[in-house]
């Protein structure tokens, strides 16, 4: 499983985009845009709703099943 990440950079290089390119499109610097990319750093939701609004993903809550 991939995690968030490497999600957006595969997404992001499906549409041919840049780092800087999707910074410019989300109004965040490309030094967070690798970041995020890297796993170094977790996006606020904010930062994280511009990012996905661009590359056409949505985030979805799926419960998880506890075994107790």
């Amino acid at each position: 499983m991939q995690n968030l990440g490497e999600q957006i950079a595969q997404r992001r290089k499906y549409f041919k985009l840049s780092q800087l390119d999707l910074a410019e499109m989300s109004g965040i610097s490309p030094r967070t845009v690798s970041a995020i990319e890297n796993g170094n750093t977790n996006p606020s939701l904010g930062t994280l709703s511009k990012i996905l609004e661009i590359l056409g993903l949505v985030i979805t809550l799926q419960e998880r099943v506890i075994y107790e």
